[in-house]
């Protein structure tokens, strides 16, 4: 064995690859930085485990720009082993060159050119490889880079797409661009991408002038108050003076609008006022056309750039200012104009990216199919009020609201009641605010909690007691309210961390707004694995667009049957309600005949996202089956695999890694009717069409068939670790579970080892029991 055999990849690093970086000025030079980056935490699992983290060994950073990323292996592996990982690393973090090497030898790869291939050393220099990347010089670039970001101290990084989507947009306002979109999902903090690009700005003095002579003006502009109040609250390192919230009452006491002042925060309807004959006329034009210099639109797909929106006059009017928009949604016929106006996105980072990287969390899909989806009036049934179409097949569009059931209704909050812990925060998506307040009256009836503001609505005509509760709602520390009704007001923008449940009772009438729904639930909170949508509407109908790019984690399998406030101080940018006061008063209102209501039954409907696309049960099976025909070969090979705990574990992870994890075995488990099953018998039964075993009958014939020749104590012990594999399952007999047991049964190793003989004694009993497990049953046996 040589030497270079016993080298770690660690000594590799310190003796070997750090000296060669430092000869070379990176960490020393003024502006050069050499880290190791955390780049995603990796996707979250039941248990709070994660899949496929990622950080890269070296990334090599100056002037605020992130250049290269160096892959390291020890000195015993060939120097291009890392390749792979380099050029995906670098692919995520955009820098432009990729380099793996074991110390000895070097290889380089420019991600721009595709050029790649050994490199010789001296390694580049910081200023050497800046030069490379970017040859055309600019001086906002290098002042941009000269700001660092503002962490709070420490307490915020940037990840590593935040990191990208501001340095693309500082780098479109060196080149002197003037209309600038981002798109990144809900919940990967869109907020604080802006702040840093403004605090840059403020920073270096950026302006519209092209010289550093004066902070500049931000307007950061949104559609609703509770936006505009969060993005008030979250820039609060700058300095107090240096921050305005537009008020209305304000400006029309002081009859002027404030400009002494460099971040101004409001909301569009702050620049609209009513005219004659009811058109919508731009006010406030105390604001000279090119007093800002920057403006950011936030949630910018929802009318902000179309030709015949509101929005678009406030830009028009501020036509010099450069213009930032922000979205969650990627281009769709129903956005295209938002497009159009902002052209392409400087970057992308999408629902899929952030569920694979662990920065959001997967949801699972419950969906709610029922005897009464649809209506058609029956004769024994009563009209209470209005006219109805005895002919007429009322679908989900109509109820609630030109048709009313409420024992309908009634049936469907029962339901989902009886599925939730009603400790969760959870949120109820509703067809009009009446009905978010019949669901919330109607929640608080059956509800288990005693306390009346457990379930609350906040809709448009809650006003600022609806502000006040949504508020509440989101501050994690506290559980009342536990349950918000709405119709339209929380779609978007509710930045709430632990909400666990999310129930659609109205139509999602597009992709758009499905996402953005489904935003509401994706951020990431302490031991959330996952959250549930209730979908009673065929919401999930929208996963079937090619272009979905959220992977839901599988579908809950079939559940047992079941038998006003001060009007808001801005007008909402939409209406809350689909229907007119007309529409409402001639609302048809059915009672059905008595005893109907205890027969409406639900039955959940499977469907499985699977590498991004649906698939159903049967499908998702017939890919497992495919995919363990090349991990094992036969029955015996598969036993021989969950027998020896190291394979077992091995093989389990791989299975995560191809996108089985346990959350999903368990979906399978249910669908074969096997709940007590080992996940053995769920592969088993799915590669081989071999009947399930309970664990308890797994248990009874290790018992029997793998006790002889061991002492009294040592069966105690194993029998103790069968009842704890026999109630929570097969990752109680991992390798690493042995020493708990030990430290739970006797304390510590040495008492163990006193008791029950030697270290090598106990662990080869630990692991031949395990072969018991899962021999053949033999005929009679």
């Amino acid at each position: 064995m040589s030497n270079l055999d016993h080298e770690t990849e660690a000594d590799t690093r310190a003796n070997r690859i750090d000296p060669v970086l430092r000869e070379a000025g990176w960490g020393e030079v003024e502006g050069s930085q050499i880290n190791r980056e955390k780049i995603a935490p990796g996707r979250i699992l039941a248990g709070g485990e994660r899949a496929n983290p990622m950080s890269a060994d070296y990334v090599l950073s100056y002037k605020g720009r992130k250049l290269a990323v160096i892959e390291a292996k020890r000195a015993g592996l060939c120097h291009t082993d890392g390749v792979g990982q380099a050029k995906e690393y670098s692919r995520r973090l955009e820098a432009r060159f990729a380099y793996s090497t074991n110390g000895l030898g070097w290889y380089g790869i420019d991600m721009n050119t595709g050029k790649e291939g050994d490199l010789d050393l001296p390694f580049p220099g910081p200023q050497e490889l800046w030069d490379r990347c970017f040859p055309q010089g600019n001086d906002w670039r290098e002042r941009f880079g000269a700001v660092p970001f503002e962490t709070g101290g420490g307490k915020w990084q940037p990840r590593y797409y935040q990191h990208n989507a501001i340095t693309a947009t500082l780098e479109a306002i060196a080149q002197e661009e003037k209309r600038i979109l981002l798109t990144l999902a809900t919940g990967t903090g869109k907020t604080s991408i802006a702040f840093q690009i403004a605090w840059k700005l403020f920073q270096s003095s950026w302006n519209l002038s092209g010289e550093p002579t004066r902070r500049p003006r931000i307007l950061f502009l949104a559609d609703r108050n509770i936006l505009a109040n969060q993005a008030f609250n979250s820039f609060n390192a700058f300095p107090a003076d240096a921050l305005c919230r537009i008020d209305p009452d304000e400006v029309r006491k002081r009859g002027g609008v404030p400009t002494n002042a460099n971040i101004f925060f409001t909301i569009f309807q702050t620049f609209m006022t009513a005219g004659k004959d009811g058109e919508t006329k731009f006010t406030f034009e105390g604001y000279a056309k090119d007093f800002f210099d920057f403006i950011v639109i936030d949630e910018c797909h929802r009318g902000g750039a179309r030709d015949e929106s509101t929005w678009r006059e406030i830009l028009k009017h501020f036509e010099p200012a450069v213009q930032l928009g922000l979205t969650a949604t990627p281009k769709r016929n129903v956005n295209a104009d938002t497009y159009g106006y902002f052209g392409e996105p400087v970057y992308t980072y999408a629902l899929k990216e952030g569920i694979g990287d662990g920065f959001l969390t997967p949801f699972k899909v419950r969906q709610m199919a029922s005897t009464l989806d649809s209506y058609t009036f029956s004769d024994d049934d009563k009209v209470v009020t209005g006219e109805i179409d005895p002919d007429k097949e009322y679908k989900e569009a109509d109820f609630n609201t030109n048709i009313e059931i409420k024992e309908r209704e009634q049936s469907r909050v029962e339901e989902f009641m009886d599925q939730i812990d009603q400790r969760q925060k959870t949120l109820v998506f509703c067809a009009t605010q009446e009905h978010a307040a019949w669901v919330r009256d109607y929640i608080n009836q059956i509800k288990d909690s005693d306390d009346p503001l457990y379930c609350v609505r906040v809709t448009a005509n809650d006003g600022k007691l609806g502000e006040q509760h949504l508020e509440t709602f989101q501050d994690n520390e506290k559980t009342l309210p536990t349950i918000l009704t709405t119709s339209q007001k929380l779609s978007t923008g509710v930045d709430a961390r632990n909400i666990r449940n999310i129930v659609l009772m109205r139509p999602v009438k597009s992709m758009i707004e499905f996402k953005q729904i489904i935003g509401r639930g994706t951020r990431t909170f302490d031991k959330k694995d996952f959250f549930t949508v209730y979908d009673f509407v065929k919401a999930y109908e929208h996963f079937k667009d090619p272009e979905w790019d959220g992977e839901p984690l599988p579908p809950d399998g079939p559940t047992k049957p079941t038998p006003p406030g001060p009007g808001p101080t801005d007008p909402p940018v939409d209406p809350e309600d689909p229907v007119d006061q007309k529409e409402r008063a001639e609302k048809i209102v059915v009672k059905l005949a008595d005893g109907k209501d205890r027969k409406i039954r639900y039955v959940a409907a499977t469907t499985y996202m699977f590498n991004g696309r649906p698939i159903t049960a049967q499908e998702f099976m017939d890919n497992l089956f495919g995919d363990l025909g090349a991990l094992v070969t036969d029955e015996d090979d598969l036993r021989a695999i969950w027998s020896d705990p190291e394979r077992r574990t091995a093989f389990l992870q791989r299975l995560t890694e191809m996108g089985y994890d346990s959350e999903r075995i368990e979906d399978m488990r249910r669908l074969i009717d096997a709940p007590r099953s080992d996940i053995f018998d769920v592969l088993a039964y799915i590669r081989f069409t071999l009947a399930p075993l309970a664990r308890a009958e797994r248990v009874e014939s290790a018992k029997a068939a793998g006790m002889d020749g061991y002492e009294e104590e040592m069966r105690e012990f194993l029998g103790y670790v069968l009842q704890s594999y026999e109630m929570q399952g097969i990752r109680e007999l991992e390798p690493g579970k042995l020493s708990d047991f030990l430290r739970i049964r006797y304390g510590g190793m040495n008492d163990a080892k006193r008791k029950l003989g030697s270290v090598e004694e106990i662990r080869g009993a630990f692991f031949d029991i395990q072969k018991h497990l899962f021999e053949e049953r033999r005929t009679g046996q």
